[in-house]
């Protein structure tokens, strides 16, 4: 795990589509979780961390 990934983890929990975002940029995942997000926290950031977890750089 290098400081990107945890800054990307750290911005996750305070905004999630920020750390999704940081990841992918504006793809397909930035949207769906904007979409998560708007429709309650939780689902959110478990996408985000889903994103994280799962793309590689």
């Amino acid at each position: 795990m290098t400081m990107a990934d945890l800054l990307r983890v750290i911005l996750s929990v305070i905004i999630p589509p920020l750390g999704v975002f940081f990841k992918v940029g504006f793809g397909s995942h930035f949207w769906i979780n904007i979409l998560l997000t708007l429709l309650g926290y939780i689902p959110g950031l478990v996408h985000a961390i889903w994103v994280l977890a799962s793309h590689k750089d």
